[in-house]
């Protein structure tokens, strides 16, 4: 067993410690991909509250928590949450689990990235920028597994599960999947991703995505982040999309105590998609911080961004989101919107839209909305013998519910509106 560790130190003594054994330990290019990150992470170490883009997120309880390598699970049962789709890939603390996982019989390849490492030469790290962002290195360095994805051209892949447990409870623990996914032309598939653990469970999730939509593919991807109360998620997500292609993201923040969802989208090719949507549901002592890139490289591409935070207690919210408009761009159209519900005076919410335009031929917009709940629309639900929390309750959902409503996939859109349902009632408080 590995010393307990603590700080960016900690981490870069693990990977010495296991670099002969993590996996493609054999193949070259993986080794240069790890070593690269890991003398990247060992330069930057965690990002601080001085560098822009971490400006309103401070990562030290994360950066001085100890974590140890995460162990074998032991329970041969966990319990896993409500299924969405006839495939099922399960990943306990990081690592592949066959035996709780549905992958027979697809008309797509998906498989544990541990398994299948020696046939990804090209696409492990072909998006990811681990030198330009300190927790994609950290991953790269330190991935054990991952899922690895790829369906074929005019396939349509129907719904997969991606499941995550976390299940440290005395010793706190790190894992670190790399997630690799590509769509093929004219081919379309659902990810609904649960993220969970249990309330006592201290553990740092910080997972990497690398996204390829090809031309005229569609990917949904619904993302239901609901972590143990005491633990850490850090995730970064490349995607690049091409000619025609759609990627559809709605990431769920409900979980957690300190949370970061990182999106890097690219819009490569003419007449590209992407909407990139969520909600944060934060309790009291949670932070949560969306921080989106969105590189418009292309004509005739467009792109929605609609992100709500409902907050109580005193709890944070971040909001960070930039549009980046390059002059071939022309003819973009993109809109982003950020909005904040405070239940309580305590609560805090940060918002930096932003948009950078270099082309002369575009309509973009952004905006930011902070406010409480409606006197007005309350006194009414009141007057018509509505309860108080009830009433709330019912306000709180339908200001979610228009960012939900965006969700193009029938499936995912049910289950994040099924994560959203009875959210305030389930606090037990009224604000």
């Amino acid at each position: 067993m590995t010393a307990l560790v603590t700080g960016a130190a900690g981490f870069l003594h693990r990977f010495e410690g296991l670099q002969q054994r993590l996996p493609g330990a054999r193949l070259p290019f993986v080794q240069a991909l790890r070593e690269q990150a890991a003398e990247a992470f060992r330069r930057q170490g965690f990002p601080t509250r001085r560098i822009e883009a971490w400006k309103y997120t401070d990562l030290r309880p994360v950066a001085e928590a100890g974590f140890d390598e995460a162990l074998t699970a032991m329970d041969d049962s966990p319990a896993l949450p409500p299924a969405h789709g006839a495939a099922r890939a399960v990943f306990v603390d990081g690592r592949f689990r066959a035996d709780l996982s549905m992958l027979d019989g697809l008309s797509y390849g998906a498989e544990s990235l541990a398994a299948a490492l020696e046939r990804q030469e090209g696409r492990l790290g072909a998006l990811a920028r681990p030198v330009e962002q300190p927790m994609a290195a950290l991953n790269t360095m330190l991935f054990e597994d991952g899922l690895v994805v790829t369906v074929p051209a005019g396939v349509a892949g129907g719904v997969l599960d991606l499941v995550s447990l976390g299940t440290a409870s005395e010793r706190p623990e790190a894992f670190h999947p790399r997630h690799l996914i590509r769509l093929e032309a004219g081919a379309s598939l659902t990810i609904i991703e649960t993220a969970t653990g249990p309330a006592e469970a201290r553990y740092l999730h910080n997972p990497v995505y690398e996204i390829e939509v090809a031309f005229g593919a569609v990917l949904t991807h619904a993302r239901l982040q609901q972590e143990g109360a005491r633990a850490f998620q850090l995730s970064t997500a490349y995607a690049r999309v091409e000619k025609g292609g759609t990627y559809d993201n709605f990431t769920l923040n409900a979980g957690g105590r300190l949370v970061r969802n990182e999106i890097h989208t690219v819009l490569a090719g003419p007449a590209a998609t992407c909407h990139m949507n969520g909600a944060q549901l934060l309790r009291d002592g949670q932070h949560a911080d969306t921080t989106t890139f969105l590189d418009h490289a292309a004509p005739d591409c467009a792109s929605r961004q609609t992100y709500k935070t409902v907050l109580s207690g005193r709890s944070r919210g971040v909001f960070q989101g930039k549009i980046h408009v390059h002059q071939v761009a022309q003819r973009t159209d993109g809109y982003q919107m950020n909005q904040a519900l405070l239940l309580s005076p305590e609560a805090e919410i940060d918002s930096k839209p932003q948009l950078e335009i270099y082309a002369d031929d575009v309509k973009c917009s952004h905006g930011a909305t902070v406010g409480a709940i409606d006197a007005e629309q309350l006194f009414y639900l009141r007057a018509r013998g509505i309860p108080e929390a009830r009433a709330r309750a019912m306000l709180v959902e339908a200001f979610l519910r228009e960012a939900i409503e965006g969700v193009q996939d029938e499936a995912a859109r049910e289950a994040l509106d099924a994560a959203v349902t009875g959210w305030w009632d389930r606090q037990g408080e009224a604000a």
